[in-house]
């Protein structure tokens, strides 16, 4: 699947809802789906600088596709840092580069965070977005 296949089908997932209560349950389901972080992973160096809560996140290229793997200490941005992982882990340096994260819009997300959680978003997207870079340029 591409990255915005997979965008679509969260956008339709969370679009099944009115209520941001049912969304942010959605959100917590989609935490509890995230499979733990090893703790050699839980290291200061992997910890998203802006987030509000701790969040860990980890990168590794395998066979030229970017594979992430992360956690967090909050419920809700667990969810978060699932979805994004959902969207961009497997994909190669350049897919993720170049893809627009419309879904955080169209799913109405960063309206409905407070903004030290909006920021953390932000941060988090960035930090993948570096990793992506790190990779791509290795390979150059």
């Amino acid at each position: 699947m591409t990255i915005n296949e997979i965008q679509d089908q969260i956008i339709e997932e969370f679009s099944q809802f009115d209520d941001w209560m049912d969304k942010y349950a959605l959100l917590i389901d989609l935490g509890n789906t995230l499979q733990p972080l090893d703790d050699k992973y839980k290291i200061p160096q992997n910890i998203i600088a802006g987030c509000q809560s701790r969040v860990w996140l980890n990168a590794n290229l395998v066979e030229g596709k970017v594979i992430y793997e992360g956690e967090s200490d909050a419920v809700l941005v667990k969810g978060i840092v699932s979805m994004l992982i959902q969207v961009l882990s497997g994909h190669t340096p350049e897919e993720i580069l170049d893809t627009d994260l419309y879904f955080i819009e169209k799913i109405g997300l960063r309206e409905h965070l407070s903004p030290t959680r909006s920021n953390g978003l932000l941060a988090m997207v960035k930090q993948m977005k570096l990793y992506a870079l790190a990779f791509k340029s290795s390979k150059t």
